[in-house]
């Protein structure tokens, strides 16, 4: 086994432990942190690829950006300190249910598919301009219409942070009495 495969298990069982981390939690806010690991795992994993440009907007965009507007958002709902309601009882067995089948439709496809490894370390190649050409372009190969499509989903996710952020707690003492 070569030192670049092991490097590749080593940052691919980071990003796999992070991101069970993540959803196996009971507080909000580790939980984001975790997410922030795994996160930067990907982005490890881009530049393990050799594609700095790709690993940098993955950790400007994603580790930067998403994951700095959700530890604001839950600073801001002051429920950063408060552990998560545990989920009911049958909600276990159909998440488990859920990665069975997600593992067993994987499987389906790679041994449909069999995908082979590729030998050569610069057979993937994309550069800044590449990139840049396929994202905007609006021809049937680009990416415009998703790229704007994700900038709307994010600007819908900040106004109903502010949203829930503004509203002020109810409080019994606060209402005024009828008389």
């Amino acid at each position: 086994m070569s030192a670049s495969v092991i490097i590749f298990y080593c940052i691919a069982a980071c990003i796999l432990a992070a991101a069970v981390l993540s959803v196996t939690t009971t507080r909000i806010f580790r939980s984001a942190i975790w997410l922030l690991f795994c996160l930067m795992g990907v982005g490890a994993l881009y530049f393990w690829m050799d594609l700095q440009f790709i690993a940098a907007v993955q950790i400007i965009v994603y580790v930067g950006g998403i994951v700095v507007l959700i530890i604001f958002s839950i600073f801001l709902t002051q429920q950063s300190g408060k552990k998560m309601p545990a989920p009911p009882g049958g909600r276990g067995l159909y998440a488990l249910l859920a990665t069975l089948f997600g593992l067993g439709l994987t499987a389906s496809l790679i041994y449909q598919h069999h995908f082979a490894a590729v030998e050569a370390p610069g057979a993937f190649t994309a550069d800044v301009a590449q990139v840049g050409e396929q994202m905007l372009s609006t021809t049937e190969h680009g990416y415009v219409l998703p790229f704007e499509v994700v900038s709307v989903l994010l600007l819908a996710a900040m106004i109903g942070c502010i949203v829930i952020a503004m509203k002020e707690p109810v409080n019994k003492k606060d209402k005024p009495e009828l008389k």
